[in-house]
């Protein structure tokens, strides 16, 4: 099982009911062999284009660990599911976790240090 990242732009109109969308989003991952380790919902956002006539879309993050088919078998759902009106998919990478991790050591111990 790899880690992924998951980000979907949900249709506008379904701001107030999202639950419908993301049950099915959740459905989909969970049917291809997949788990949810972190969900956000980034709310409405002003997009910088028009996508599919919309100029506002609902922004959904997902933390997933994917057997090795189910990206392409998810993406070709998402190509076609009404809810989602743009999606990226991508596997995350262990040296930027990495490089993240040190980052905020490195920032506690100067907070540490300035208290002193």
């Amino acid at each position: 099982m790899r880690e992924y990242e998951l980000t979907v732009l949900i249709h506008p109109d379904l701001e107030m009911n999202l639950e419908p969308a993301t049950d099915k989003i959740k459905a989909l991952i969970e049917a291809n062999g997949g788990k949810i380790t972190k969900e956000a919902n980034e709310g409405k956002k002003k997009l910088a284009y028009q996508i599919k006539g919309q100029d506002f879309a609902v922004y959904y993050y997902y933390e997933l660990e994917l057997p090795v088919t189910a990206p392409a078998r998810i993406s070709s759902v998402l190509n076609i599911t009404d809810e989602a009106i743009r999606y990226l998919l991508v596997a995350k990478d262990p040296r930027r976790e990495k490089m993240m991790a040190k980052r905020q050591e490195r920032k506690a111990q100067e907070e540490a240090k300035e208290e002193e």
